[in-house]
Parts: structure tokens; C-alpha cells; sequence
């Protein structure tokens, strides 16, 4: 039988660290922002056309929104943990 010796200093430690975790919460949320400023605009009678759904806000701000919040998650993810030694 083989046994292992187990080394005592060393730490399991996350992929990434504390920053990485907390960037990654901001990104989430500048996408629920952007998903947030797309909804609405809607009519309650069918045959009435609102031209609301077609705002600036709608159609070019959110979806900026939303790519810049997923751009945002590639640099936390992909950000170098800071080392506290």
C-alpha cells in the first residue's frame, strides 16, 4: 500500500480572489440595469401603435448596457487575484 505524505502548509485556496468576486457583482449588475431599461413601452390595446418602444433608451442605451456589463465580467473574471503576502 502507498501512502502520501500530506503537506500542512499548504491552503486550498480559490480560482479567484476577493476583488475578482466583488467586480463580478457590479458586471451582473450594470446587465440587470440594461435589461431593466429595456422593458416597457408596451400598449394595453393591441391596435394602438406606441412609438415609445422605439426610444433611445430602448434600443441603444440597454443594449450598451448590457455588452459593456458582459465586457465588464470577462475583465473580472479574467483580472489577476492580488496576492496579501
Amino acid at each position: 500500500m502507498i501512502k502520501f505524505k500530506s503537506d500542512n502548509n499548504s491552503k486550498e485556496t480559490f480560482a479567484l480572489g476577493k476583488e475578482n468576486y466583488k467586480l463580478m457583482i457590479i458586471g451582473v449588475g450594470i446587465i440587470v440595469l440594461g435589461f431593466l431599461l429595456m422593458i416597457g413601452g408596451g400598449s394595453d390595446n393591441p391596435n394602438v401603435f406606441n412609438p415609445e418602444i422605439f426610444s433611445f433608451r430602448r434600443i441603444t442605451l440597454a443594449p450598451l448596457l448590457v455588452l459593456g456589463g458582459l465586457l465588464f465580467e470577462i475583465y473580472a473574471i479574467m483580472k489577476k487575484p492580488t496576492s496579501n503576502k
